[in-house]
């Protein structure tokens, strides 16, 4: 992918600043009055062990009588779930049962999220950006798929959630991202445009479901590979640290 050639005030990583496949959009100055982010490795570590998570919610569902073939420790539990929703569905279970199946998994989730929010920790730049765009009176917003206990106990430990308008857990949404009900339910919490917001996040699901809603997405990469990962999903920008999005932000908006 061709890279851009920005004044370096965007990004002290420039290398990194990826532009839309659409085209270079240097020199190009956009209206932004809302950031939303992804929070687990945007901004927090969340040491969540994700294969217990999953090997636990697996065997639930087995025993609830889906196939073990039709299940996979590497699908996130929400793949799981569809799958299951499918199944009982076929089996001539009622909603009803699928209902009581899908909260017990989620309840599993929700007691390994609490332990890690617990012992969840800031990661760097992340207060002095967030206290930078809201000095620039932008809206913020969280879109993730914690359950909202675990979520708010995370920001307000991290003495984060002052500065968040709207925090949208998976409870609030009938689908999660990477589905764009996720963040459109946020950008409704928020009352923003989509041609008016940014989303941040380290994952393909958060670039998937800024693309699907025509929201620049902005990834946070560690390295190189993810850097190209991120922006083959459909990332306008690509940052090494968060602490880069303010001066990104900007310089879009100059």
């Amino acid at each position: 992918m061709p890279m851009v050639s920005h004044s370096p005030k965007l990004i002290s990583i420039k290398q990194w600043h990826y532009a839309p496949k659409s085209g270079n959009t240097q020199g190009a100055s956009l209206m932004i009055s809302a950031v939303v982010f992804d929070l687990d490795g945007t901004l927090a570590e969340f040491n969540l062990d994700v294969k217990a998570v999953r090997a636990e919610v697996m065997q639930f569902l087995i025993k609830q009588g889906l196939p073990p073939s039709v299940l996979s420790i590497r699908e996130s539990i929400f793949e799981m779930l569809k799958k299951a929703k499918i199944y009982m569905k076929n089996a001539g279970k009622s909603d009803a049962e699928f209902d009581s199946v899908h909260k017990s998994a989620l309840s599993i989730a929700r007691k390994y999220e609490l332990k890690a929010a617990r012992e969840t920790s800031l990661l760097p730049g992340v207060l002095e950006t967030v206290r930078a765009l809201k000095k620039r009176n932008l809206k913020l917003g969280v879109f993730t798929i914690n359950c909202r206990d675990s979520a708010e106990h995370i920001l307000s430990s991290l003495g984060l959630k002052r500065f968040f308008d709207a925090i949208v857990p998976r409870e609030d949404v009938s689908r999660v991202k990477p589905d764009p009900a996720h963040l459109d339910a946020t950008l409704k919490a928020l009352g923003v445009a989509a041609e008016e917001t940014l989303v941040v996040g380290d994952s393909i699901a958060d670039i998937v479901s800024a693309k699907a809603l025509n929201v620049k997405a902005v990834g946070l990469a560690s390295d190189d590979e993810a850097a190209g990962k991120l922006t083959s999903a459909g990332a306008a920008y690509v940052i090494k640290s968060i602490a880069d999005l303010t001066s990104l932000v900007r310089g879009l908006s100059s």
